[in-house]
């Protein structure tokens, strides 16, 4: 008897186990859209964790200051890499599975658009970059 009731309970256990992670699985996989906005003179607009591309895009451009083109990333990271003696200058951007592969492409193509001083000027993952 005792050892029915045990085995019921470890199986409610495991049970609602299977659940919780199910729907936490669910939850994440909703909000995995992710935007970086790009503009002149290190504008930037940033939005991450979004359900939908559109929905990134549309909240990373409106932080954005000026004219502004917007890269999307899902299940990813973004950086934005800007000449630090030029702000206005050369600049750079990149999207890559991983937040160090983004950064480094970020500053390269700085760098390959003539910057002289490349940082990082910001960066975004969403939920599983």
């Amino acid at each position: 008897m005792i050892s029915t009731l045990v085995a019921r309970r470890c199986a409610a256990f495991f049970f609602l186990l299977a659940v919780a992670v199910c729907t936490s699985r669910f939850v994440t996989e909703t909000r995995a859209a992710g935007a970086l906005a790009v503009g002149k003179c290190g504008a930037y607009g940033q939005a991450y964790d979004f359900r939908g591309e559109q929905a990134a895009r549309t909240a990373a451009l409106k932080q954005c200051k000026g004219e502004c083109t917007a890269v999307t990333m899902k299940r990813a990271c973004a950086a934005f890499a800007v000449d630090l003696s030029n702000p206005c200058g050369a600049h750079g951007y990149a999207v890559r599975p991983k937040i160090s592969s983004s950064l480094n492409a970020a500053t390269r193509e700085c760098y390959k658009f003539g910057g002289k001083q490349c940082v990082i000027r910001a960066w975004a993952c969403d939920a599983k970059g």
